[in-house]
């Protein structure tokens, strides 16, 4: 069996907590290399599979015998280490968000089709089970036309390491947007059969920077910076007419937690939340439908959005995302960004 030689920047918080466990269980993926400025962290994992470990990028990717780098740092590393990994010949499976801006989306996009090689970030909320019947039924018509929307994630209380990298703007590129905004933005567009976004307005906010209780996630550094915002709403318009609401959040005054994709067609709609209810009408009546899955169902895709990549890379199958969709998220996100600081909507 051929097996996808795989070298790993990154070895912290996600690599740990997802890609490994799905990746180590792989028999098709022989995973190589290790990378992390802190050395001992990929050393950790390297002695596990009798890989080899770096504390610098550049030395893995011209000494090591990879035919893939899988990125799992900082969000301000995604181009630059993705671009290297490109331009020697490498394939590349990024975590999200693909870019800090859309100069750099496009540099990565240029990139790939410049090489002829794959590059696809992750999207894992494309492969939960409510996710894969809900974009069947809309290819399949279900919903009649998809034409609006809204969808977000809203903490009540949730910062991630408050002084840290997340929020300091220089290294994350934002807040909440950028960094929960990626899954259900691309999780609505994705399931509408990606129109293009052509205008965005937004607004951003930062009112708990100062609670320390509101960090939950993460190791907080109580002297660090916090330049980005904690909530994030928004309104998109698409080429096809369509529009989505969003609102994004690590700390607010609100019930409880959520995140959720609401779309409305013209023969369906539905609410994917911790559970997945579809509303038509049938035979005169008002209808409301929920689909049941297999127990035990994954909850955020990981384990099959690597597999894909694999698949994509060895057996040649049709990628599910493509280098252009991930620009366009940027260019949604970026847009928020400037629209809250200019107060009008951007145009893309």
């Amino acid at each position: 069996m051929k097996k996808l030689r795989l070298g790993v920047v990154g070895t912290s918080g996600m690599f740990g907590g997802a890609h490994w466990p799905a990746l180590k269980q792989m028999n098709d993926v022989e995973m190589v290399a290790f990378c992390d400025i802190v050395v001992e962290k990929a050393r950790f994992f390297a002695d596990q599979v009798g890989a080899t470990c770096y504390d610098n990028f550049e030395a893995m990717l011209e000494q090591a015998d990879m035919d893939a780098v899988s990125i799992c740092t900082s969000n301000v590393f995604h181009s630059k280490y993705a671009i290297a990994a490109l331009e020697a010949g490498k394939h590349v499976i990024c975590e999200k968000p693909d870019a800090v801006s859309s100069v750099e989306a496009e540099k990565m996009r240029a990139a790939a089709e410049r090489n002829g090689l794959t590059l696809m970030v992750i999207r894992n909320n494309r492969y939960r089970y409510q996710a894969q019947w809900l974009k069947e039924a809309a290819k399949d018509g279900y919903f009649g036309e998809l034409y609006t929307g809204r969808c977000g994630w809203i903490r009540r209380r949730g910062i991630p390491g408050a002084g840290g990298w997340y929020t300091t703007k220089e290294l994350s590129g934002g807040g909440p947007l950028i960094d929960l905004g990626v899954h259900m933005i691309d999780l609505a567009i994705w399931i509408m059969g990606n129109p293009k976004p052509v205008a965005v307005s937004g607004a951003t906010y930062c009112k708990f920077a100062s609670d320390l209780s509101c960090n939950l996630f993460g190791e907080m550094q109580k002297d660090g910076i916090f330049d980005v915002e904690d909530l994030a709403s928004g309104y998109i318009r698409f080429d096809n007419g369509a529009t989505l609401q969003i609102e994004f959040s690590w700390a607010s005054n609100i019930e409880q937690e959520r995140n959720f994709v609401e779309l409305r067609g013209t023969k369906a709609g539905f609410t994917l939340d911790r559970e997945l209810n579809v509303f038509n009408q049938q035979y005169g009546a008002l209808c409301n439908v929920q689909p049941q899955f297999p127990a035990g169902k994954p909850g955020y895709g990981h384990e099959a959005n690597l597999k894909h990549f694999v698949d994509v890379v060895l057996r040649g199958t049709e990628p599910d995302f493509t280098p252009t969709q991930g620009l366009h998220m940027i260019q949604i996100l970026e847009a928020v960004y400037k629209s809250a600081q200019v107060g009008r909507e951007i145009l893309l």
